[in-house]
Order: C-alpha cells, then sequence, then structure tokens
C-alpha cells in the first residue's frame, strides 16, 4: 500500500475572558474557505467543553505542499487579526506528519 504523505496543523487559541464570542466570530471565518483550498482533507474549528475561553482549529491535507499554500495564503491573517485586537491570551501553533493508519 502507498505511503500516505499527510499533514495537519492544530491550533489552540485561548480567549481573553470575556472576548470567547469574538474569537469565535473571527476563527468561525477560517472553515468554508479554508474547506474550498486544494489538498484541504478536513478542517473545523471546535470548543472546549470544559474550558469556556479555549478553541482548537485543525485541518488535515493531503500533503506538505497544499498545507504550506494555505499557511501563505491571506486566510492565516485572522491570527494577526486575533492579536491585534488582544482578544486572545495565547496561540499555541503546532504541525504534524502522518505515520500510517488512515490508509490501512
Amino acid at each position: 500500500m502507498p505511503q500516505s504523505n499527510a499533514v495537519s496543523h492544530m491550533t489552540l487559541v485561548r480567549a481573553r475572558v470575556g472576548c470567547s464570542a469574538q474569537v469565535e466570530a473571527c476563527l468561525s471565518q477560517l472553515i468554508e474557505p479554508t474547506l474550498q483550498r486544494p489538498g484541504c482533507l478536513h478542517f473545523a474549528l471546535q470548543h472546549c467543553q470544559s474550558d469556556p475561553l479555549l478553541w482548537q482549529v485543525a485541518g488535515y491535507w493531503q500533503d506538505e505542499p497544499s498545507m504550506q499554500a494555505y499557511f501563505n495564503s491571506s486566510l492565516m491573517d485572522v491570527y494577526g487579526v486575533l492579536l491585534h485586537q488582544q482578544v486572545v491570551d495565547s496561540l499555541d501553533f503546532q504541525t504534524f506528519s502522518d505515520v500510517g493508519g488512515l490508509n490501512r
């Protein structure tokens, strides 16, 4: 079976107290345009059930070039907006490579 080149990213966004709705509104703007990007296999915005200030943005891509094209797109400006508006306490951004399992 061919080896997968799939990659993913995850961003944990911690809103400032009183700013969670504003963070959600901003991050929600990423969903539809990202799902339409070439190579996007899955993209989701999730709200932590136990922490009302914590949001997770996760994307799964067919390959590294697709994910990098997303990173280099204007869609990423949303994070700059959040920082500029001072509505987040922290951003934790990570990328991952697929080591198998999905295609088995």
